[in-house]
């Protein structure tokens, strides 16, 4: 019998991504995104693919593509949380809207959708919650402070509650992915005004500058890299929490394990503002 994954954000990159390679492994996939009407991904049509509506800032969008689910397979094997977006631009430059947006997107609308999926975990006795978080999740850059305030907060909530589900045998994963080729740097990201205050105008610059110019030397890795881990992680049957995927992850994070804060600190501040 073909097991089933509920992944959201499969609009473009990571998400597309997991929701095909389940696919040629033979998984049903429950494909959901916020515009299925207006977005051609080339997910539509495939024999085991669900293309459905889903805002993870409306809760019912996500009971009733639940719902749909369960009524179609009658079973869900995995969730794939992968929903998100980043906003950039130094934190003055933030308006209490823009954080609750943030907060909303990546870290409330994460935690809706595994409480609607838990009990049905619960009653099958099985199922295995999937959170992607980045390596910004357990450590910094320059202008991401909404977004890694929310990536440090998943990662917490996600061993958290790893706790809480293990005696009902439902496995949680972290996946950390490094710097990978999506549209987080142009599309997804959602960019700050900073027009009335300009001390930032020379950071701003650098960073942009050192983003593009990892992006044209190829310092990144395609998504189909973190989609690979993501179907690793939901498949191993292991307890293993955490698993970093993509350009410069493990480096980084097995650097900032082993090295002194204020080294590691350092060496990022000369990565990023040389």
């Amino acid at each position: 019998m073909s097991k089933t994954v509920f992944i959201t954000g499969t609009s473009s990159g990571i998400g597309r991504e997991t929701a095909l390679y389940f696919s040629e492994n033979r998984w049903n996939v429950i494909a959901t995104m916020r515009h299925p009407e207006s977005r051609k991904t080339g997910l539509e049509g495939r024999k085991n693919i669900d293309v459905i509506h889903l805002d993870v800032l409306d809760p019912d969008s996500i009971q009733q593509a639940v719902t749909h689910a369960l009524t179609t397979y009658g079973s869900i094997d995995a969730v794939v949380n992968n929903a998100g977006y980043a906003a950039f631009g130094p934190f003055e430059a933030s308006t209490p809207e823009a954080v609750r947006r943030q907060f909303h997107t990546n870290v409330e609308g994460l935690m809706d959708v595994t409480r609607a999926l838990i009990p049905v975990f619960r009653r099958q006795g099985h199922g295995t919650i999937v959170n992607v978080t980045s390596m910004a999740g357990r450590m910094t850059f320059p202008l991401y402070s909404l977004y890694n305030s929310t990536k440090w907060a998943v990662e917490g909530f996600s061993e958290a509650v790893a706790f809480e589900l293990r005696p009902f045998n439902i496995k949680v994963k972290i996946i950390e992915p490094g710097i990978i080729n999506t549209s987080f740097y142009d599309r997804s990201k959602d960019v700050l005004s900073t027009k009335e205050i300009t001390a930032y105008d020379t950071l701003v610059e650098k960073i942009i500058r050192y983003e593009e110019g990892n992006i044209k030397k190829g310092k990144f890795s395609p998504p189909s890299v973190v989609a690979r881990t993501i179907y690793k992680a939901a498949t191993d049957g292991s307890w293993k929490l955490r698993y970093h995927t993509g350009k410069y992850s493990g480096t980084i994070l097995g650097l900032r394990r082993v090295l002194p804060e204020r080294t590691f600190i350092g060496m990022m501040r000369y990565l990023t503002l040389r």
